[in-house]
């Protein structure tokens, strides 16, 4: 993919800001903006942590680690929100589903998200294509990663 950045375009690394000229190549990133094809005009690029990308948040949500590209069989982990139903809720953007997606590829690295959907209960449902495993990662309200199915 090729990132475009703008002015206005925001960095993070770790919960403090920063800026472009402190991330170094080859560092992984989450992009944040609009895609266009295989370009993303980035509004926030945030660095993620080294090693396993958010162990502390995988072993609460109790993930199941995965292989990127070899077939596994539907699994379900941590908590699912009873009320949960596929296909229902809103379609969200802006701040509340960029904090979502953050949370939910720092637990489960190496998907794409294409929509974030609000449930009624007020937590997420990140829709994560591109992996295996998970195809819906939950976040709670605070953005933590509570389960995935």
């Amino acid at each position: 993919m090729t990132v475009n950045e703008a002015s206005s375009t925001t960095y993070q690394k770790g919960t403090s800001s920063t800026s472009a000229t402190a991330i170094t190549t080859g560092e992984t990133v989450i992009a944040l903006g609009t895609v266009n094809s295989t370009t993303i005009a980035a509004t926030q690029v945030i660095v993620q942590p080294t090693g396993d990308y958010g162990s502390a948040a995988s072993s609460a949500a109790g993930v199941v680690p995965f292989q990127q590209g070899a077939p596994s069989a539907p699994k379900q982990v941590g908590q699912i929100p009873t009320n949960y139903t596929e296909g229902e809720g809103t379609v969200v953007s802006g701040t509340a589903a960029n904090q979502a997606t953050v949370a939910a590829l720092a637990a489960y690295p190496g998907g794409v998200v294409d929509r974030v959907v609000q449930l009624s209960s007020g937590e997420y449902e990140v829709h994560n294509i591109g992996v295996n495993w998970p195809h819906h990662v939950f976040v709670t309200q605070d953005f933590k990663v509570a389960g995935a199915s």
